[in-house]
């Protein structure tokens, strides 16, 4: 799983995502664990955190079939307020295509209740 190099700077990096599994061309699971920087005024897990979790875990799905790829579009429906300690994004390849892929990742909190839900579309720049 270290090869995956954008877990070693920016972004990804600051906001202490951590790859837990992956599966190429099928799946991948990170965790974020949530900290004062990744909560909006409401005390809540940021919209914008949640959104990069699900993008970071789906860019690696997308990334795991050994092609480089950049999000064309994304969806994300927030279903509950994010509290507590940790999210956890699950993300799956539903269609893999000759120029773009199309997966889904659905995130939950630290006791497994599903908090948002989104849907992406990659496009392969290789």
């Amino acid at each position: 799983m270290t090869k995956y190099k954008e877990f070693n700077n920016g972004f990804i990096r600051n906001n202490n995502f951590e790859l837990l599994d992956v599966d190429e061309g099928k799946y991948a699971v990170i965790k974020a664990n949530i900290t004062e920087s990744s909560l909006n005024p409401y005390g809540i897990a940021h919209g914008g955190f949640i959104f990069g979790l699900g993008d970071t875990s789906m860019g690696v799905v997308a990334r795991s079939t050994g092609r480089k790829a950049v999000t064309l579009s994304a969806n994300i429906t927030y279903l509950k307020p994010c509290v507590g300690s940790y999210l956890v994004a699950k993300s799956e390849m539903i269609k893999d295509g000759k120029t773009t892929c199309y997966i889904r990742s659905n995130i939950y909190n630290e006791i497994d209740v599903l908090v948002a839900s989104m849907d992406s579309t990659y496009y392969y720049i290789d």
